[in-house]
This record gives structure tokens, C-alpha cells and sequence, in this order.
């Protein structure tokens, strides 16, 4: 039987049926789930979900007569247990500007050390991860420090780099969705892991192919495609290497709808981690500079990926976009007032409401002062009301305005 009851009144045990109220208003990508934990509990009820449906034929029952406990009580005893373990352990959030700093220094990094790992692919020797683990340790815990920094900085890579910072963005695209989706820490590492190795088997297919700036060939495509296969076979003796990692190589190119390569899998025969994979994989691939194309705004990618039906899970994608935000970090928008600006920061309970650093006025065409507003203090005064194209408009190198680093011509990250 179907109860619909307060928040308030949710205990452990319970069996949640429907989240009352849109899917952007609660943290969880499944809707239905058995309630069995403290951290899942505090997560509701900060949320801006009110009321939820629940099974009581497959959980427990509102208690007669029983009071409930208050948000604040909740969370007052959730945040003791958890303390204790997380406080010594999880790194402070920091400001933007605090860790694009870090980060810069984070994706030279990992670019070197990508570069020497797949190098070893490429050369048919056998892949070493010993410095592998660690590396995505430092990235979760940029991530974890503030979600935007790397992610953003990642994307800046140029087209020659491409390959080896399109690992490292995916490794922090997959730690930051599978913290959205509340996956465990230990699961959140091997999701970062299966990003950072998804495609390696690039190393197997020639750079004539895999850099060229004009359309492959039918046999071209043909052999790119053997990739996710090839990454296989580097990988599947590693010891190190987990069964989800190697199934994120194979089949991070599957699509929902059966229509992928290279097993063309149907829905949830798919792995969470490899439906995880395919939406970072392409949201990283549409946002960078190609040798053959000029990378998507990132706004504008979160739009066609809407629209792409049957690519993705649909549940998966919508945690994506609250991990990364409707407007990411770097999107040009409109706002009402009829100001241009670049999305800085993203606001952490609303998708509609980042901060934005304005600099141009769409209707004198003149740039005006830079200013950062925080739109979720201006409600009612000013919003976003639309995308815009930095091409169209003829500006170049905003990327400037959200991280603070001039625009130079080689890569970012050398």
C-alpha cells in the first residue's frame, strides 16, 4: 500500500516509492529505493523535496502515535556519527579562485602522468598503474574541495592534448557524478579510475586516425571504433584493474536504446559505471577543441545531450546535470537585464541560480564594468534567460573571465 507522508515523518526502514515534486528538487538519481541509511536521510532532508510516497508493503510504516523528529534533530545526530570519520579524512571546500590554483597545478600533473601510462600502451608494453590510484586520490579531493575547479580547467586542453586530458577531465567528471548519485568512496575512486583508463585503447589505433582534422573514412570509423576492444585487452591482466574498470573500456560507447558499439547493449544491460561513462565521455569530447571541431559551449552541450533521446540513461543524466549544473562553469548567458556574463560558480541547492561575472551589454553592444552577482540573492531583480554563443558574439579567450588565467597560446598545462 501507497502512504504519502512528510519528510519529517521518513524513518530508516522506510521504502521510498516517489519523490513528490521535480526531479531537480532531490539528490537521488533512482526514485524508488529502500531507506537504509543515515547519510540518505540527511540528504532528503536537505533537499527541497517536502513530501514523498512510500510502500509500506515493502518497508516500515509511520509508527501510531509516534513523533516525528525534527530536521534539525536529524541532522544533529546523522552529522555526530559521521564526523568523526569524515572531518580527519575529507578536505575542506575552498573558494574558486583558492583552487584553480591547485588545479592548474593538478592537470599538468596528471597530464605527465597520463602521457607516460598510455605510452606504454602505445608502445605494446604492459601498462603500469602504480602511481594510478594516487592520482585519482588527488583528483576526488579537488573535486571534493570545489566540484568546478578541475572540471572547468580540464576542458580548456588544446586539440593535441586532447587525448590525455580528456582521461583526466572524465576521471573527475565520473567522481563527481558518482558523489551526486551517493555512491560509497570506495566506489567513487573506482569510477574515477574507470574514467581515467575508458580509453586507452586509443593507443592501439594510429595518430594518422586518431588526429585527423577532416572526416574519417567508413574504414577509418571502422578502426576507431575497435578501441574500447583494444582497451580491453590492455587491461583485463592488470592485476589492479577491476571488472567495473574493464567494463567501462568496453562499453563506455553503448547507448540506452540498444543502438551502441561494441556489443550493442539494451538499457540495464549496460553497468551503472559504463551508463555513467558514456555521459562523461561525451560531454567532455562536445566541450574540447577537436582537430577536426571547435568544442560546444558547455551549456549549449547539456542541451543537445537533453535532447539526444535514447543515447543515455535519462536518470543518470539529469544527476549529471545537477553535478555539473544547467549552466556550467564558463557558459555565456543572457540575463534579463539584459547583461551578457560568464557562469563562475554554481549555486549548491539551485540549477537556475550561478554566479555570474557580467562584462558586456547585449543591448548597447559595449563592454561594461565586471562584476560577480550571485543570482540566487537577485530574485525577483534579474535572471538568466537564455544561452549565448562567445562565437557569434566575436569574444575570445572568456574562459579568462571565470578562471583568472590569461590566455596563452600553447596548452594551460604545460
Amino acid at each position: 500500500m501507497l502512504k504519502r507522508i512528510a519528510v519529517s515523518e521518513l524513518c530508516l526502514g522506510m521504502y521510498i516509492h516517489e519523490f513528490c515534486g521535480s526531479w531537480m528538487d532531490h539528490p537521488f538519481w533512482k526514485g524508488r529505493f529502500l531507506l537504509d541509511n543515515d547519510r540518505d536521510l540527511l540528504r532528503i532532508h536537505a533537499s527541497e523535496i517536502g513530501e514523498v510516497w512510500i510502500d509500506v508493503s515493502r518497508g516500515v510504516d509511520v509508527a501510531p502515535g509516534q513523533p516525528s523528529r525534527t530536521v534539525a534533530e536529524v541532522a544533529a545526530e546523522t552529522e555526530a556519527r559521521l564526523l568523526a570519520v569524515e572531518s580527519m579524512t575529507a578536505p575542506a571546500r575552498v573558494d574558486l579562485a583558492q583552487e584553480v590554483s591547485r588545479a592548474l597545478r593538478l592537470c599538468a600533473q596528471s597530464k605527465a602522468a597520463v602521457v607516460e601510462m598510455f605510452r606504454d600502451a602505445r608502445m605494446g608494453q604492459a601498462v603500469t598503474l602504480a602511481n594510478a590510484g594516487g592520482l585519482v586520490e588527488e583528483i576526488a579531493d579537488s573535486v571534493l574541495r570545489h566540484p568546478d575547479a578541475l572540471i572547468s580547467l580540464a576542458r580548456l586542453k588544446t586539440s593535441d592534448e586532447y587525448t590525455y586530458m580528456h582521461s583526466v577531465a572524465v576521471c573527475a567528471l565520473m567522481i563527481a557524478l558518482a558523489r551526486q548519485l551517493g555512491l560509497a568512496e570506495e566506489q567513487v575512486r573506482e569510477a574515477g579510475m574507470a574514467g581515467l583508463l575508458h580509453d586507452i585503447g586509443k593507443m592501439a589505433i594510429a595518430d594518422a586516425i586518431l588526429n585527423k582534422p577532416g572526416k574519417l573514412t567508413d574504414a577509418e570509423f571502422a578502426t576507431m571504433r575497435g578501441h574500447p576492444e583494444a582497451g580491453g585487452r590492455m587491461l583485463r591482466d592488470i592485476p589492479q584493474v577491476s571488472a567495473l574498470v574493464l567494463d567501462v573500456c568496453l562499453h563506455h560507447h553503448e547507448k540506452y536504446d540498444g543502438s551502441g558499439y561494441p556489443h550493442r547493449l539494451l538499457g540495464e544491460q549496460i553497468s551503472l559505471f559504463a551508463r555513467m561513462g558514456a555521459i562523461c565521455d561525451v560531454y567532455d569530447a562536445i566541450t574540447s577543441d577537436r582537430p577536426y571541431k571547435q568544442g560546444w559551449d558547455p551549456a549549449e552541450a547539456i542541451r543537445k545531450m537533453a535532447e539526444w533521446k535514447g543515447h543515455f540513461d535519462d536518470k543518470l543524466f539529469q544527476a549529471f546535470v545537477k553535478s555539473v549544473g544547467i549552466y556550467p562553469v564558463g557558459a555565456l548567458v543572457r540575463l534579463e537585464s539584459g547583461r551578457l556574463g560568464v557562469v563562475m560558480e554554481q549555486h549548491e541547492k539551485s540549477l537556475l541560480t550561478p554566479r555570474v561575472k557580467v562584462f558586456f551589454s547585449a543591448r548597447s553592444k559595449v563592454p561594461i564594468a565586471q562584476e560577480v552577482l550571485d543570482l540566487a540573492k537577485l530574485a525577483g531583480r534579474d535572471k538568466i534567460v537564455g544561452r549565448e554563443s562567445a562565437e557569434d558574439w566575436g569574444f575570445k579567450h572568456i574562459e579568462e573571465l571565470w578562471s583568472g588565467i590569461p590566455a596563452r597560446k600553447g596548452s594551460y598545462f604545460d
